[in-house]
Order: C-alpha cells, then structure tokens, then sequence
C-alpha cells in the first residue's frame, strides 16, 4: 500500500484527535459545543480577555463570539467585569463552574494525547511537537505575507492613483489661497 501524502496524513490526524477528544469529553458528561469550549479555554487561560480578543484566537466573527459568551455566561461559566482599562469592553473572567468544567476539559485532552502517543516515545513526540510548529509558523508567515500584499495591492475606487488625486486639491487649494492672497494685496 502507498504510503499517503502529506495532505491526507494532516487531515487524518485532525480527525482522529477531534474524533477522540469529543469521546473524551461526552465521556465526562460536558456538552458544550466545540466553539463554547475553545471560547471557554480562551477566557480561562487569559485573564485580559475580552470578546474581541476571543474572536482574533479564535480567528471567528466578534458577532459570533459575543453570542458564545452570552450563552457561556447565562450557563453560568463566564462572567463579564467592566474593563479598567477601557470602557467600551468587558473583561471575561470564569466563574468556579466554569473553571472546573475547564479542569475535566483539560483532563479529556491528556487523555486524549496519551492515547494518540502511547505507540511514540518522547523523543518522537518532541519531534512531532517541533515539526508541527514549524509548519504553523510556515503557514501563519505566509498568511501574513499575502495579507500584506493584498492590503498594498487593492484597487483604487477612482482611475486617477490616490496621490495624484490628493496632489490635484493640494494645488487647488494652494491656486484658491493664492488668488485670495493676491486679491488681497490689491
């Protein structure tokens, strides 16, 4: 049998550790959804939290985020303070329920990482754990790099280039100033 690409063997992997980790935690008798967890995680393990810091790790719509948290905080899990530092938001704290929750969430994933490396040594899972970050950081680099190239590529709205036109109501407006100077000093 061939052995499978790169492609296949990432997507196999995501897989069977979603597969595993969502029996891990039904095992625990949690039943929040993927996203309730990963929103849960976020404000558990970042004090500073707020909803929009939640949606840019989670790379995810504010809008949606802010209706997560809203059913996170009306299952009692999250609970929402007046940010000292900025009044426009909120600072996500959890409550014990939340917090404990979060320690059966984080025992499912042990468990869940046990049994997907019980066949590796530790020197293969370091392997794996660096190799896997140097693909992420790969990733999140050229991500960067395109969002960069797009921002500085977009389409002007009018077919004059913006400096040419900002250039324009400068010499417009210094003309203007000049004609109101010369009138002046008539």
């Amino acid at each position: 049998m061939p052995s499978l690409s790169l492609s296949e063997t990432l997507h196999r992997l995501v897989h069977a550790y979603k597969k595993q980790l969502r029996s891990d935690i039904a095992a625990q008798e949690i039943d929040l959804p993927v996203t309730h967890i990963r929103a849960l995680k976020g404000v558990c393990r970042n004090p500073e939290s707020t909803a929009q810091s939640i949606a840019l790790r989670m790379q995810r719509d504010k809008a949606q985020i802010t209706r997560v948290l809203n059913e996170l905080q009306q299952g009692g899990l999250i609970t929402k303070i007046d940010n000292p530092k900025d009044g426009r938001s909120q600072l996500l704290r959890p409550t014990a329920e939340g917090e404990k929750i979060m320690t059966q969430i984080s025992t499912s994933e042990r468990k869940t990482v046990a049994r997907m490396t019980q066949a590796l040594s530790s020197a293969e899972v370091d392997t794996f754990i660096k190799l896997a970050n140097r693909i992420s950081k790969s990733v999140d680099e050229a991500t960067a790099a395109k969002s960069e190239t797009d921002c500085l590529t977009q389409k002007r709205p009018t077919s004059q280039p913006k400096d040419m036109a900002g250039k324009g109501a400068i010499e417009l407006r210094l003309t203007a100033e000049n004609a109101i100077g010369e009138n002046h000093n008539e």
